[in-house]
Parts: structure tokens; sequence; C-alpha cells
């Protein structure tokens, strides 16, 4: 069918030409697929329409059949539109039904989140809207309702935005498998039309991102790539002089002041900082540099309250606001016009990251996308280099799909049997269908249903695990008390139990974690949406405060906070440290930081791409290696373990462990055995599994692991809204059920996911196998500095910071410098 002869596309291109646009081609032809029945992804760059490529395409399609308002009240639904961000689905909503309004389509835009009203639920169950716009958790409870089997019945597509940031997580495959029963609901209905696309800017592996979404090979399916160049400006704020000896945090608010003419030149400006905590400090110094920010300056992460979440979104859009400090929060898909200038503080650890963040600002065609890098230490100029050469050459990230998450299927299942129940063999072949369970063996599905309708062999004696019975043929929840329980913690995302804080003349500021609080006595002063806030008590759940008059305050941090260095970036890293020295590069950012190799190169030496540099450094504090992999913080973890259990077993010694992104650091009172010989047997690929299994605990970081699992899968149970069970008792629950399962039911599948996500995901084995080969295929230099170095330095200062206050940090360190610089 050629869609530009029917009365759908002539009225939507007559209404872009009354607003002076046209379509781009990858539009065009995303239109164009869709009406001749495809499924695919788009993917193109930020700010060129994405979202017009598929909600127009689903609007051409209602045009053309006049089909405006003549569904039922319950059968309206048509297109479902999946947001992993609760600020993205407000975002695109208000654009939709403008667009809506204006081509004067009957059709209503809801959106089902966390922040949804219960009366807005209420009224979506009486009578869904045409479009809705909802996260993956929303969906699954949706399949939790009853009658919800009725609800798709004129569903004609689902859309993924920001398919990559839901691809490489659970959350990923809770949309695959509510797509799953959605297309198996629609086959009952013999409606074939359902159509499945996704959008995605910034993905290394495209093909396989649609394999996950429409993982039917026989399917019309197609990915459609704009052949466009968003054009970005990559500036790095470069430091008056540079400190030899880096470390991590120390830079940054030094540099602040060079913030503010960006922001005084700009419209408004985001400023994104990788952790809730940094964004909390990052506020107040701003204001204390600035004193006229104070009314046109914002803060915005996940821990706030929506009512002042909402309220900075709006002043975005509005232009109120002169910036914002943000956390991945405002990553994704919005589109706040006034925005033309994005900082980002730190290294964001990744190029997809850093090109997502880049395109918040110009967030249209033809504009450029300007972005500075803020370096909280030196050496991540480097980083910033690195970053340039990366987006140049599109060196993207890939987002590996999750598959056999069998915490993930027992709730989905827990989900169904709440809902309208479900048939085994119907849902088997389901899921057999997705990417995430298609090699799912029949053994493997029999314990799942075993697991979900007796508890599986070790929890058969107990009925609160009988939770799933057969009834009508049809596998069921029928105790109401169960199902309510289930309906409040469907999803993905466990965390620490989380406390409303409010102030105590009334109104609420947002929330902390629990741990964070057990910390803190009556009368302490903590940081929260910009505030200094004084601690009285916590009461019922809630964390009761008043404004402090105090300046000095700590931040809450937030779990989860520290991001690992990509592999792609840690490749051109590598790459980028052997052109610091020599002159015929580019990059203002290694001219920077010129001085600070000279002097690595003089103490010792600075590691080329194909050679791994390993420091021996002797001083009053005892022996120490630090080597340099340049893998990143998750990889030399485990590496750094390795490397201690293999010199063990050649000398009997202990070590304590430091590392950072760039290397890691082994401290003994014995010296350390190391030479050439030494070096290649202790860095090397064989016997891996087994020896990271013996020098790591394996067993507690899997019972850790365990924890969140055993959330998921509702073996234990997180606490009603105000009353959520404690970090430690879920712990608790967890591990005791971890000692049942290895004790006596070794064949559990849960424990076996516990084990599989600590090799896989937490101590990333294949990359870190990856990495030993390549040390093995390279060469190994051996340099023994009298002093630390500026390689060495920011590991040893890591190593320090956990234990020490800021203020004895920095005293330490002044003393570390002096000492060093003694030494020539």
């Amino acid at each position: 069918m050629d869609q530009t002869k029917t009365k759908g596309y002539k009225k939507i291109k007559t209404w872009l030409k009354a607003n002076k646009r046209r379509p781009f081609q990858f539009q065009e032809d995303a239109w164009q697929y869709y009406l001749n029945g495809y499924s695919g992804l788009v993917n193109a760059p930020t700010g060129f329409g994405k979202t017009f490529s598929l909600f127009l395409a689903v609007v051409i399609e209602a045009l053309n059949a006049s089909e405006a308002s003549n569904k039922k009240a319950k059968d309206r639904l048509q297109l479902i539109w999946i947001t992993p961000l609760r600020s993205l689905a407000k975002d695109i909503a208000r654009a939709m039904r403008e667009t809506l309004s204006e081509l004067e389509l009957d059709w209503y835009v809801g959106v089902r989140n966390g922040d949804t009203s219960q009366a807005e639920k209420v009224q979506q169950k009486k009578s869904m809207p045409e479009i809705l716009l909802i996260t993956p958790e929303s969906l699954h409870l949706l399949l939790a309702q009853k009658g919800s089997s009725t609800l798709f019945r004129n569903l004609k597509c689902i859309v993924a935005d920001e398919w990559h940031e839901l691809l490489g997580s659970k959350r990923g495959v809770l949309v695959e498998l509510a797509i799953s029963r959605i297309k198996g609901l629609q086959k009952l209905e013999k409606n074939q039309f359902l159509r499945i696309w996704g959008i995605s800017a910034t993905i290394g592996n495209i093909d396989e991102a649609l394999d996950v979404l429409a993982p039917d090979l026989e399917a019309k399916r197609t990915i459609v790539k704009a052949d466009l160049e968003k054009k970005i400006q990559i500036k790095s704020i470069l430091p008056d002089d540079i400190e030899t000896l880096p470390w991590a945090g120390h830079l940054g608010l030094k540099l602040a002041y060079k913030l503010l003419p960006i922001i005084e030149k700009s419209k408004t400006t985001l400023i994104f900082i990788n952790t809730r905590g940094q964004s909390e400090m990052w506020y107040q110094h701003l204001l204390n540099i600035e004193p006229e920010l104070a009314g046109r300056i914002a803060i915005h992460h996940g821990s706030i309250d929506f009512e002042l979440r909402n309220w900075i979104e709006d002043a975005l859009h509005t232009g109120q606001l002169k910036a914002v400090i943000a956390t991945s929060s405002l990553d994704l898909g919005v589109d706040f016009k006034p925005v033309d200038t994005v900082v980002q503080v730190g290294s964001p650890k990744g190029v997809a990251r850093f090109l997502q963040r880049a395109g918040r600002s110009g967030h249209s065609p033809h504009e450029t996308s300007k972005i500075y890098f803020l370096p909280t230490h030196a050496l991540e100029l480097v980083e910033a280099a690195a970053i340039k050469e990366a987006a140049k050459t599109n060196n993207i990230e890939s987002r590996e799909p999750f598959i056999m998450v069998f915490d993930t299927l027992v709730q989905y299942l827990v989900t169904l049997a709440v809902g309208d129940g479900f048939d085994d063999k119907i849902i088997y072949n389901e899921i057999k269908n997705t990417h995430a369970f298609k090699h799912i063996l029949h053994e493997e599905w029999n314990w799942v249903m075993q697991f979900i309708t007796s508890g599986g062999d070790s929890l058969s004696a107990y009925t609160e695990f009988k939770k799933v019975e057969k009834e009508d043929g049809l596998w069921k929840v029928k105790s109401r008390q169960l199902a309510m329980r289930h309906r409040l913690h469907i999803g993905t995302i466990v965390s620490d139990a989380m406390l409303k804080v409010k102030f105590i003349s009334g109104g609420y500021i947002g929330m902390v974690e629990e741990y964070f609080i057990t910390r803190l006595k009556a009368g302490d002063n903590f940081r929260l949406a910009g505030r200094v806030l004084e601690f009285i008590q916590v009461k019922d759940m809630t964390v009761v405060v008043r404004v402090s008059k105090q300046k000095n305050a700590i931040s809450p941090s937030w779990n989860g906070g520290r991001l690992p260095l990509s592999s792609n970036l840690g490749s051109v890293l590598r790459k980028k440290y052997n052109e610091a020295l020599n002159k015929t590069h580019q990059d203002e950012e290694l001219d920077s930081v010129y001085p600070l190799f000279l002097l690595q190169e003089k103490r010792s030496h600075v590691p080329r791409n194909d050679e791994l540099l390993i420091e021996l450094i002797n001083n009053k504090e005892g022996f120490h290696l630090f080597a340099y992999p340049f893998e990143g913080r998750l990889v030399h973890e485990v590496l750094a373990a390795l490397v201690a259990y293999r010199l063990s077993k050649l000398l009997p010694i202990s070590f304590s462990i430091a590392m950072n992104d760039y290397g890691f650091e082994l401290l003994s009172e014995t010296e350390i055995p190391m030479d050439e010989s030494i070096a290649y047997e202790v860095f090397s690929p064989e016997n891996l599994t087994e020896d990271i299994t013996l020098s790591i605990n394996a067993t507690e970081m899997a019972r850790r692991k365990f924890r969140d699992i055993a959330c998921i899968s509702g073996l234990v149970f997180q606490g009603y809204p105000g009353k959520y069970v404690a970090n430690k008792h879920l712990q608790s629950s967890a591990g005791l059920f971890f000692n049942v399962f290895s004790d006596y039911d070794k064949h559990n599948l849960l424990l076996r996911q516990a084990y599989d996500e600590v090799f896989y995901q937490q101590l990333e084995e294949p990359r870190l196998a990856a990495a030993l080969e390549r040390i093995q295929h390279g060469a190994i230099i051996i340099t023994h500095p009298k002093s630390f170095t500026p390689l060495s330095f920011p590991i040893k200062v890591d190593s320090l910071r956990e234990n020490m206050s800021s203020e004895e940090l920095e005293q330490r360190i002044a003393r570390m410098k002096a000492e060093s610089e003694k030494i020539k």
C-alpha cells in the first residue's frame, strides 16, 4: 500500500505544512512500513522526532479508517507507549495531546505510572484511553487486574520508547513477557494486526535489540535508520593549572566558578551529575558562590517528591529556570526547548550515556547540541578526549539482553494468576517465543510451575508458598491477601526501603534510603532537594525534619552511586594514553594534562595500548603493587582478588585491596614477589572460573544477590506502603532461604540464578577473560617508583576515603603530596 495517497497521510502533510514543517525521510519510511504491517526499530539521533515517526503512523491509520470514536468504552485502546521514566511519559503525553487537538482527532491520551492518581486509574479501569503511556511495571499491574484480557482487543501497536535503556535489564524482560501475553490474547481474538516497535537513539547492537523486542523471525520486521547526523559540540572545561598528583572529586568544585558564565549566557543549562548525593552538594555550592541564582536554579532526582519534580519539569518547559542540576532522572527523551546547554560533571563512564545527555540540549533537528565536560580530577580529561573520539567514530556501547531470569518469570506467572488466570501450556509456548526464555528446558518450566504451586521441593510443607492453584482449567491466585501483596511489589527494581522526608510543620520534601537514616542522630544535618535539614526523628516510617541554619551537612549517598567504565571507553582510553606524550594529537585535553604525563614517565612509565604497567612502591605503609588494565572498577575488583589469591599460592601473604576505573592496588606488610614470569602467570586466563571462585567469596556475593531475587520472585514480602520491612530483615529472611536451598535444594533455579548474576553481571567474567587474553598477548612493564605516581595516587586516595572524614582526608593527602615531592 502506498500511504502517500491515503487521506490520513494527506491530512498529516497539510498539518505539518501549516506548522512550516515537513517530515524527514526516516519518518515517512516508518509510516510506510507501519501501514504495511511491519514491526521494527527506529534508530535516529536525539531531537529529530523519533516519537512522531511511530505516533503519527498510528494516527494516519486511524484517520484512514475514520474511526475516531466508534469503539466501545472498554475497547478503545489503540496504542501502548512504554517508557522507562515517569518524566518522559508526561512530556510525550503533552506533545501527543497538542497534536491530536490540532488534527481534530477525538482521542484521549492517558498516563499510567507511579505518579498517576488513584482517581485516574479508576477512570482508566472503566474506560481505557486510545493511547496509554505506561512503565513496564504498570503494564504488568494491568495484567494483574481482573478482566484485563479484554483490554487489548483492538490494540494496534506497542512502542517501547528508549528501548536501549530497558534492553540490558530485567525491566526489559518484563516488556518482553508483557508483549508475549498481549500477542497471545490477540490471537485468541483472531486479531493479527498488532505491530511491535522500538525507538532508540544510541545503541551498539541494533540488530540484536530488534531480535529481543520482536523475536518472531517469520514476521515482517525492519530497522528504520535515519540518514542524519546530529551536530554535537563537546567542550572541556580546563583547569588553569594541573595538579600532577590528581585525586577523584577534588578538582570539580574548584572549577565550579567556570560554570557561572556558561549558565549566564545560556537560556537554560542542564547540569548532569552522576550521583544524587553529589548533586545535592553541587546545588549548595553553586548557590554559595553565586547567591543571585537563588530561585533560578533547581535540583531534580528520583528521590525528590513528585510534586516538586513536576514543578521543576514545568518550569523547564516555560524557561523559568536558569539551571537545573539533575541525575539520570532527566537523561532520556525529554524535550525541554529552552535547554540550549548541557554540562556533564565528572566522567559519564560510557559513550552512549554522554551522547544521550548531550542530546537534551538543542533538542530540534537543525540546532547543535552543546555539552561541556567538567572534570572532577585531572585524569578525567583523558576520558574526555576518549569520549570525543568515540563519539566521532560512533563507537557506541552494546546493551546485552538478560536471559533466563527465573525470578522475573516466577513473578510474571503469579501476576497472570492474580489477573484472569492462565493456561500453562499456552503460556509455556508464549514464553518460549521470547528472547529471554527461548532456551528454557521443559524440566525448568516444570520446576517453575512446581515452585509457584507448592514452593518446590524444600518449601512444600508451608501453605504460604502454595500461591497458585487450578480452577476451571486455569491457574489462579485465589487468596485476596496474596493477590494484594503481590500487586504491591510488581517490578524488578529492588532498592532499600525508602522513607519519606517531611517537615515537622507539614509538607513533603522527598525520600531517602533507610540505611542512611539509621546512621543519623537527632540534631544531625543532611541535604535533600537543595535544602539543609535537621533530623528530628523517624515517626511512622516518615523522617521528620526542620530547616537547619547550618551551612555544613552530609549528603545522602544513595545506593548504586558509582558507575563503572564501559569496555568501549576503556579501549579508547588506552589509545589516548598512547598519545599523551606525543605532540601529533589534536586534543586540547591531552595538552592540558601533559605535565602530569611527563611526571608519570619520569617516575615510572606511561603505558602504551598493548602494555600492562605494574608499579612496585615500598614506603613506611608497606609494599604496594599497582596495576593498570583500564577495564573499570568492577573488573578491577575481581582482578585484584584473583591476582592476590594467585600470589598467595606462591608465598603465604595477605593483602588489602583498593581500585578505581584505571587500575588496582595490593598492599601488604610483606614484600610482594613480582617479576615478568610471575606477572604473566598471575594475569593468566587459565583456570579462570575455578580461581575466581577460590579468590572471592562467591557464596557470600551470591547470598547478597539472592536478596533481590527473593524480593522479585515473591519469596520474601517487602511490606505495605508506609510499613516497609527493614533492609536488614529482608537480607536476613532471604539469607534463610538461601541456606535452605543450598543445603536441601541444590537444583533450585533461583539459587542457580544468584550465582549466574554474580559471575556474568557483577564480576563481568567474560570481560575479565578478554582483558587477561589481551594482557597475555601484550607486554608487561614492571617499574619501581620511589614515591606515588600520577596514576597510583588517585587509587591510594580512594582507599583512604572510606575510613576518614573529609577534613582528615585533606590533611593526609597534603602530607602524602609533600612527602612525594621530597623524593625526586
